[in-house]
């Protein structure tokens, strides 16, 4: 089957997981189908960056990025945009630029920061330290996992009317450094008062996002771009606990504001003006639809809106016609304390061989590995919407490591307590805790299929696996009726490689027959 037209030039990038389906390498296959189709090499006017921030980690032609949108590695991408639903640490958005610039990908020339994008600081990352302290040591529950980036108490800053937007740098410095005083006051209060953290813990909190940030960039210091130096938080702890150093915070970061000063602009006339020259518009999202701080289960959750309503927010824009691809592998993984009703026993040789597989690229936390829950897909498609779908990670289920094949598992429901059948993800947590999975079980395959490229030359069971998928995940959206329109399976992905990948799958009409 042909690849189906987008049916608008606005397309949302989306997860229908937990994050971490490989929404990253999304980015340039549709670029480059795009232009195959039109034959204009500018057909994507812009890659936008839609929520989120550094926590939002992705892969895209090899490179690890946490900021900067998925579009980097696309040359013909005129815009790399920043909406006003970004919060953005300046110094994070040259870790990263820098370092490209310098293998010859040009970054700072294309990239657009909203105006009305939010600055974080140095100031959210110790406030994210300090209320995992607290949920600990005062509260007495789990660990939360934060990636410890600062992106939950920057959207904090928003909802009570504190935040600090990055037409700040297009004014005066005494002006920024009255409101980020402000904040840091604000933020040391907190720690203190509300948070609890005992005095000798402060200056701890600095050297634990040192050592963090020292881990992450190490290719960057290795090849010259930055010092260590650049790294060291603890010049920014107060001699006091409890207290920062404004002057060091001000001059650090009005420098980096300043550096970023050419790119500040309005993200929504950009996206308009290529709406007019009949350009697309990608909207990369980070995290996924069960990570909405709406949808999802807190504390399981991240601070912004991840789904595609979220684009014309951030955007600016009029809600118009926009095509969603939804983004979610063979398999489930989590990263966190979530709960996660269909995690493989540690035992499973498929657990092991996938856990060597699995790390977040914002953190390097090892991820959780489960069998793939397909009530969550479907309630995304149900509840949320998306028109195509993207399967990455297939080759993962063929023998590699300890995994020498076998039966494969696939949840299609669960059961409560009372032995009840329950076909849609419960919004009340205290009932879906208490959830068993119902699994379908299907046949593994033997083959490498790193190397296939189309999707008859898939092994017979891996067919049935995709086509059982794209069946079940109709079935349970529809609660037994019927859908506006069925999903597309736009790609299969068959390796971390650019052309690891499968789009002439049959239409979803068809694998539901084959299923």
């Amino acid at each position: 089957m042909a690849l189906t037209h987008f049916k608008s030039n606005l397309i949302a990038d989306v997860g229908i997981s937990m994050g971490d389906e490989g929404k990253g390498r999304l980015i340039p296959e549709i670029v480059r189908e795009l232009q195959t189709l039109t034959g204009r090499r500018d057909v994507v006017g812009t890659v936008l960056k839609v929520n989120g921030g550094a926590n939002s980690g992705h892969t895209v032609a090899g490179l690890k990025l946490n900021l900067l949108p998925g579009g980097v590695a696309e040359h013909d991408v005129a815009c790399l945009a920043l909406g006003s639903g970004v919060v953005a640490d300046p110094r994070k958005a040259l870790w990263e630029a820098l370092p490209l610039e310098k293998i010859g990908i040009p970054v700072l020339s294309r990239l657009l920061i909203d105006e009305r994008c939010m600055i974080s600081d140095v100031s959210h990352r110790i406030l994210d330290l300090a209320w995992e302290d607290y949920r600990i040591n005062v509260l007495g529950h789990e660990a939360r996992g934060s990636t410890g980036r600062g992106i939950t108490p920057a959207y904090a800053d928003e909802v009570g009317q504190f935040q600090i937007h990055y037409s700040e740098f297009l004014g005066s410095r005494s002006d920024y450094a009255t409101r980020l005083s402000a904040r840091l006051n604000r933020a040391a209060s907190i720690v203190r008062d509300v948070c609890k953290l005992s005095p000798e813990k402060w200056s701890g909190l600095f050297a634990k996002l040192t050592e963090a940030e020292l881990r992450a960039n190490k290719g960057a210091i290795e090849s010259g771009v930055f010092t260590a130096a650049e790294f060291d938080f603890t010049r920014f702890a107060g001699k006091e606990p409890f207290t920062f150093d404004h002057a060091a915070v001000l001059e650090c970061y009005w420098k980096a504001g300043s550096a970023l000063a050419h790119a500040i602009g309005d993200v929504r006339e950009r996206i308009l003006g290529d709406l007019a020259a009949d350009r697309r518009i990608i909207g990369e999202f980070g995290q996924a639809y069960w990570l909405d701080k709406r949808a999802g289960f807190a504390p399981n959750v991240t601070a912004s809106h991840t789904y595609t309503p979220e684009f014309f927010q951030s955007a600016g824009i009029p809600v118009q016609a926009i095509h969603t691809v939804g983004c979610c592998k063979a398999y489930d993984t989590k990263v966190g304390t979530h709960v996660f009703l269909t995690k493989m026993p540690e035992e499973h040789p498929l657990q092991r061989a996938l856990a060597k597989l699995e790390f977040g690229t914002s953190t390097g936390r090892q991820r959780m590995v489960g069998w793939s829950d397909l009530v969550e897909k479907a309630d995304a498609l149900r509840y949320g919407g998306y028109d195509d779908i993207v399967l990455n990670k297939l080759d993962a289920l063929s023998p590699h490591g300890e995994w020498k094949g076998g039966d494969l598992l696939v949840c299609t429901g669960y059961r409560d307590a009372a032995g009840k059948v329950v076909s849609g993800v419960p919004r009340n947590d205290a009932v879906r805790r208490t959830l068993q999975p119902i699994y379908a079980t299907l046949p593994g395959w033997t083959a490498d299929i790193t190397k296939v490229r189309s999707y008859a030359q898939l092994p017979t069971e891996a067919r049935r696996y995709v086509a059982f998928t794209m069946a079940e995940i109709v079935r349970l959206a529809s609660r037994g009726g019927s859908l506006p329109y069925l999903p597309n399976l736009r790609y299969i992905g068959v390796g971390p490689d650019p052309d690891q990948i499968i789009s002439d799958v049959p239409a979803t009409a068809d694998l539901i027959k084959q299923a």
